[in-house]
């Protein structure tokens, strides 16, 4: 079954060297492009009242990921960090002739448009950064600098994942019986709760079209000595964006710099200095046994590594414009469109 779009979205598969992808359109064909980027088990489709309500004159196009909607399914190398995912819209952007670009990315999409920014500045016109991954990857590092709690980066990766959830997301549950179904992991994470959204049918269905396994979400792992017990392996989506392989403070120093926009929800459990995935304040609170404490394992400031980089590159003559959506989660695109948008179209505009 095809998914359905809602009025306005155009889709078309495009074959690419690296793989085929699913995308979708919106806006006038010779329009200025902007590119989104959707996070870990989601999809372009995510984007569709964002990409509907662009100012006249610009394109929107947000393809799905490898593994993810519609796209192609193709194994995600670790080790390569995001790369893989970087060098896919690569070849996206290079078959469809854009030459440069307004760049948008999404938790784990905004991880992928800083390595595509790292890789490629000079094809972006702007950046903008939506609760994004931080540039030290997630888990397992405890300052805003990036330094890792153990050497073995334990406490990240692909084991990471809630069992239960990526079981359920295999299966295709659609239902809500289970706290770890993935309609209900929506409304609880992916927004301030309870997240409850006019197409939530489509994002559930979205979400679970995610491709499952050692080789796309979440990705195997190693058992560690360290707490809290696993440690990165080598496969997939959670390892590639472990501190072990990704590592993206290298945007400070790119060049050239175009400017940047950082938004965020207030109340984002996601990605946050107090992240309700992260070992580290799950343990701080009792809910892992077994925390060392703070001296070893303390919540990774996420929202400061981010900070700490963006403020590095401003130093080193960027521009950054940080904006903060009051009453929002992990998704404010979604939760308060008209914020969000009124940001948006006056950074793209500008």
């Amino acid at each position: 079954m095809r998914m359905p779009h809602l009025e306005g979205i155009r889709c078309e598969q495009i074959h690419t060297p690296r793989l085929t992808f699913h995308v979708l359109f919106a806006g006038p064909p010779d329009g200025e492009p902007v590119v989104f980027l959707h996070g870990n088990v989601s999809s372009a489709t995510f984007w569709e009242e964002t990409m509907l309500t662009l100012p006249p004159g610009f394109r929107a196009i947000a393809p799905d990921l490898r593994g993810y909607g519609e796209s192609e399914r193709r194994p995600v190398d670790a080790t390569r960090g995001l790369r893989d995912f970087s060098d896919d819209v690569h070849a996206l952007v290079e078959t469809m002739g854009l030459a440069r670009f307004h760049l948008v990315g999404h938790s784990m999409g905004g991880g992928i448009a800083m390595q595509y920014a790292i890789d490629h500045a000079e094809r972006i016109f702007s950046l903008t950064l939506v609760d994004p991954l931080s540039p030290y990857g997630f888990g397992g590092t405890k300052d805003p600098e990036g330094t890792p709690c153990w050497p073995d980066y334990a406490g990240s990766g692909g084991g990471t994942a809630n069992p239960e959830f990526v079981r359920r997301l295999a299966a295709g549950d659609r239902g809500e019986e289970s706290d770890f179904s993935p309609r209900r992991v929506l409304r609880a994470f992916y927004g301030k709760a309870p997240f409850l959204h006019p197409r939530e049918d489509i994002l559930v269905e979205s979400m679970v079209r995610t491709a499952v396994g050692e080789e796309n979400y979440p990705g195997d792992f190693q058992i560690s000595a360290n707490w809290p017990g696993i440690a990165p392996g080598t496969r997939g989506v959670n390892n590639a964006m472990s501190p072990k392989y990704c590592n993206l403070s290298a945007l400070a120093a790119i060049d050239p710099k175009p400017p940047i926009l950082w938004i965020r929800g207030a109340e984002d459990v996601v990605v946050s200095d107090h992240s309700l995935f992260d070992f580290g304040y799950l343990g701080s609170i009792g809910l892992v046994p077994g925390w060392p404490g703070e001296a070893i394992y303390p919540p990774q400031p996420m929202v400061a590594q981010t900070r700490r980089v963006l403020e590095r590159y401003e130093a080193a003559g960027g521009r950054y414009q940080e904006e903060e959506i009051p009453d929002a989660g992990h998704t404010p695109y979604l939760e308060r469109p008209e914020v969000f948008q009124e940001i948006l179209h006056a950074y793209l505009r500008r």
